[in-house]
């Protein structure tokens, strides 16, 4: 901290990340639509906007952490702003996938005539719940035992096992993320589909890709604790936070296979 500053708050120095990382954004969104509409060089550009946003969260991330670790500039105030900063995100993404129930809900319950009054719409073949999502449930689940697990060892001061739950926690991530896309390849039907295919793939696309953004963040918690140079009460909120998004969105996503699954009844 300089010895000059008199206030408790970071004021941050001018960085490029911000704009780079609008720019990869703009280049993934872009570069997706071309390419779900098959546009030469869609691809292209999908790939390296998602590696400009990959190297921009790297390089942010570690610029973060050299102005925690190492200039002390993450004081007990800006801690907190932090913390809270972190639970109006979860907020945010509760009142997001209550949006999705509602509409999964509302078009199950009610269906229109222009499905054919039917639910799941007429002519939808639905996925078997029994196989690949019962798997990925349980895969869902043991991953978050997982990250119990590391909260815990975190706790007791157990660094070394806090690395090895971690470590399982990720794996889990990466396994159910597998078996997701497994389930996107082999679905007979599309996101265009009718309103059952668009609530299906962004409930659990959505899901998916937070998923795959907490897994990210589980590895840069498990390397700073392997390097031991983490702060553990900060760790220990966001496994809790994570671990509690985890739950509810199991829980909503769930409430939506319930919905789009009963065809197979």
């Amino acid at each position: 901290m300089i010895e000059s500053q008199r206030h408790s708050y970071h004021l941050v120095d001018p960085s490029p990340w911000p704009i780079s990382g609008s720019l990869g954004a703009l280049a993934t969104t872009v570069g997706g639509v071309m390419y779900m509409h098959s546009f030469q060089g869609g691809a292209t550009l999908l790939s390296l906007g998602l590696v400009f946003l990959l190297y921009t969260m790297f390089v942010w991330w570690r610029d973060v952490l050299r102005e925690s670790t190492l200039e002390g500039h993450h004081t007990k105030v800006v801690q907190l702003g932090l913390r809270y900063g972190f639970i109006l995100f979860i907020v945010s993404e509760v009142m997001f996938f209550f949006a999705l129930f509602w509409a999964s809900s509302h078009s199950s319950l009610a269906p229109t005539v222009e499905i054919g009054g039917i639910w799941p719409p007429k002519g939808i073949g639905v996925l078997d719940p029994r196989e690949i999502p019962f798997l990925n449930t349980l895969i869902l689940l043991s991953s978050g035992a997982a990250v119990t697990w590391a909260h815990h060892a975190i706790l007791a001061g157990k660094e070394k096992r806090a690395v090895y739950a971690l470590v399982a926690t990720v794996l889990l991530a990466l396994v159910f993320t597998g078996f997701q896309g497994m389930e996107y390849y082999q679905a007979p039907f599309t996101i265009s589909d009718s309103i059952y295919g668009s609530t299906f793939f962004l409930a659990t696309g959505f899901h998916g890709f937070h998923v795959i953004i907490g897994t990210l963040f589980l590895i840069l918690c498990g390397i700073r604790q392997y390097f031991g140079h983490s702060d553990q009460g900060n760790i220990t909120l966001a496994l809790k936070q994570l671990h509690g998004t985890g739950i509810f969105v199991l829980l909503f996503v769930s409430s939506i296979g319930g919905e789009v699954y009963e065809g197979t009844n």
